[in-house]
């Protein structure tokens, strides 16, 4: 028997007369599924599906959408977040930034920083949430540079207070699905989302991923050396789910 190879499309919904991009994904599967990240929002059909019925499942993905945004602001901010104006004041913890923002007829974006000015160029041509994913991850990799020092050192320094394990490097990352993690072979990753928190927050966050170095699960053990050196640890998860959606450039 014959099937249709699979392969992926496409599409669009329009939503506050922003134009978002939907990746449409036809393979084998039957039935339908859509999904939506802070990054992507995927519809999957089967490979079988014409034109009609794509057009069909954007329209009600479109309506879903609209009610998710409803339900996760940190999701509506990432698609439909505010516009970088030039002159803008970008506040990260104690350090402020001011944007000079251009557009330019070219193909890649890119910021530099000089002093504490960010020099922002962005396409022209992108599109209203082209541009806002655009800037914000160009704001997010020019600030980790500006804070890799201190935020290495602060690890390097909590770490030597509390399990001694060794580190492979620090890293800072525009990171939307958690707030930190670590590897096996010592690698501790940092989302500059965290950034925007607290240092107290920051701190256990810190600490959370160290205990990693020692247990790389989340079992009772583990949380006993978060304990051991935060008792209050609890205080920073909470501040951590409900200012979510403010952690962000």
């Amino acid at each position: 028997m014959f099937f249709p190879r699979k392969r992926t499309l496409k599409g669009l919904i329009h939503i506050e007369g922003v134009a978002l991009p939907v990746r449409v994904a036809l393979d084998l599967a039957s039935g339908h599924y859509y999904s939506l990240s802070a990054r992507r929002i995927t519809l999957r059909l089967p490979v079988t599906a014409g034109e009609s019925m794509i057009r069909e499942y954007l329209h009600i993905v479109q309506e879903w959408v609209v009610q998710q945004f409803e339900k996760q602001p940190t999701y509506r901010e990432a698609y439909l977040g505010k516009q970088f104006q030039n002159g803008d004041v970008v506040v990260v913890g104690e350090r402020r930034y001011t944007l000079s923002l251009n557009y330019k007829d070219r193909v890649t974006s890119t910021a530099k920083l000089v002093g504490d000015t960010i020099w922002l160029e962005l396409n022209e041509n992108l599109n209203h949430w082209q541009r806002t994913r655009t800037a914000k991850t160009l704001l997010s990799r020019i600030v980790a540079k500006d804070f890799q020092a201190e935020i290495s050192r602060r690890v390097e320094e909590m770490n030597a207070r509390t399990f001694r394990q060794p580190i492979q490097s620090v890293n800072l990352k525009y990171n939307h699905s958690n707030w930190g993690s670590c590897s096996r072979s010592g690698n501790v990753n940092l989302s500059t989302r965290l950034l925007f928190a607290p240092r107290p927050v920051q701190d256990y966050v810190i600490l959370h991923e160290l205990a990693h170095l020692v247990e790389m699960n989340h079992s009772d053990r583990f949380w006993a050396l978060v304990e051991r050196f935060m008792p209050n640890y609890n205080e920073a998860e909470k501040w951590l789910k409900a200012n979510r959606a403010k952690c962000d450039f």
